[in-house]
């Protein structure tokens, strides 16, 4: 049984930091910890009870938790409307 400690970021939203143990961040470079903010806990999870945990394969996710000594989950990338019209508008007008 692999366990967690999951903290959510006060300064960037969707943002979660996951430790192997609580309130264990010796293994976080500093420069990650500074730009995260003070890490709120969130909860415990069991990483070898799920599938997926933290968008990614538990296995994945269990590997790099052993190998780095945290992950960090950053919130999925939203496609920006604007600059998908801005694109669009580059590649008509070089058609012309």
């Amino acid at each position: 049984m692999k366990l967690s400690a999951v903290y959510r970021s006060p300064k960037k939203i969707d943002t979660y930091l996951y430790v192997s143990k609580k309130d264990d961040f010796s293994k976080v470079p500093s420069a990650l910890m500074t730009q995260f903010g003070r890490p709120q806990f969130v909860m415990m999870v069991i990483a070898t009870k799920r599938e997926t945990i933290a968008g990614i394969d538990s296995g994945d996710f269990i590997a790099k938790l052993e190998k780095e000594g945290f992950y960090l989950q950053l919130p999925p990338k939203v496609n920006s409307l604007l600059q998908a019209h801005l694109e669009a508008q580059k590649v008509s007008a070089s058609k012309r």
